[in-house]
């Protein structure tokens, strides 16, 4: 079966669903096409908050994790939820496999599978109608932004995460979801000592390194990196923390979950923990100069875990033990 067929079948199931149902009371006030920000543009602030960020990632999803990404699209039953999957060059199974998943928690999931010119029309704009969740999946994060960005599509997505929805993703479908969007490249690996194995890869803390795209910017506070503990991304999320102008950077585990809940605060989940690095204080060396800073604040949040970006404020889980005091 072709995108174009996988789209269009999709439409006309959405079309009779949304003439014989009514949203969510999280999802009923989505804003026409006639209204709202800009093509393709995110959010203005904090402040224009309504829906969730459910950002995992990569890596296994553990069910409790998925169970909630259903609860916040509106729990069995009432969820309805559409799948883009467009950075696997399998996302036509694996995104199915994923509405598959979704189904079996009593969701209503569709797959859809389309380039940017099918994402630039409004039959496949109209399949967001009603949805109260949007996931993302894995891949290659550039062949998701070229997909979709810039798109009507991109633009119904953040209209339902105004209006409520839960906008989710795993691995390239986390790098996404900033505004600074990581791809996953780098332009002098090894830096002075160029390194001969090409396996190796972000070895250095370095400025002009490490290539950057424009995301879809529903965080536009800071820049989200995935995979990070597993794969040891500390140096170029420091590197890219270091250079942009947010200087705050999020790096979220496998099988881990960071939660943007609709006032803008961070909350982690799942089996591991997210890092984030905050040098929106920090002294940084000057542009031609080597590398460097003082003052950067890292936090490693486990599940349970919260974060207020506006503040700079941490905090453990309830059960964690007490600052150790020193002192008679």
């Amino acid at each position: 079966m072709t995108p174009t067929s996988v789209a269009l079948r999709t439409t006309r199931r959405w079309a009779l669903a949304a003439a014989l149902a009514v949203a969510p009371a999280a999802c009923a006030s989505a804003p026409s096409a006639d209204t709202g920000a800009t093509l393709g543009a995110a959010p203005a602030s904090a402040a224009a908050h309504r829906g969730t960020l459910f950002i995992v990632g990569g890596g296994p999803q553990p069910p409790a994790l998925v169970e909630e990404f259903v609860r916040l699209a509106g729990g069995p039953g009432k969820a309805r939820i559409v799948v883009f999957a467009m950075a696997s060059s399998s996302g036509l199974t694996s995104g199915e496999e994923k509405a598959v998943e979704l189904r079996g928690l009593g969701a209503d999931a569709r797959n859809v599978f389309v380039d940017a010119a099918q994402a630039n029309t409004d039959s496949v704009a109209r399949l967001l109608d009603g949805a109260t969740g949007v996931w993302f999946g894995g891949g290659d994060q550039v062949l998701l932004t070229r997909a979709l960005k810039g798109t009507l599509t991109e633009r119904a997505i953040h209209a339902r995460y105004d209006a409520g929805a839960v906008v989710g993703g795993t691995s390239a479908g986390a790098a996404v979801m900033s505004a600074i969007m990581i791809t996953g490249d780098e332009r002098h690996p090894g830096g002075a000592r160029p390194v001969k194995d090409s396996t190796e890869s972000f070895m250095t803390i370095a400025r002009e390194n490490i290539v950057t795209d424009g995301g879809f910017g529903f965080v536009t506070d800071a820049i989200v990196d995935q995979h990070f503990i597993r794969r040891k991304r500390h140096n170029r999320l420091v590197s890219v923390v270091l250079e942009s102008p947010v200087h705050l950077g999020v790096g979220i585990d496998e099988s881990t979950a960071l939660v943007v809940e609709p006032d803008g605060r961070w909350r982690v989940a799942g089996a591991s923990a997210a890092i984030v690095y905050d040098a929106r204080r920090a002294a940084v060396t000057p542009a031609g100069q080597t590398v460097g800073a003082t003052g950067i604040v890292m936090h490693v949040l486990p599940a349970g875990s919260r974060f207020d970006p506006r503040t700079g404020k941490a905090t453990l889980p309830a059960t964690a033990a007490a600052p150790a005091t020193t002192g008679r």
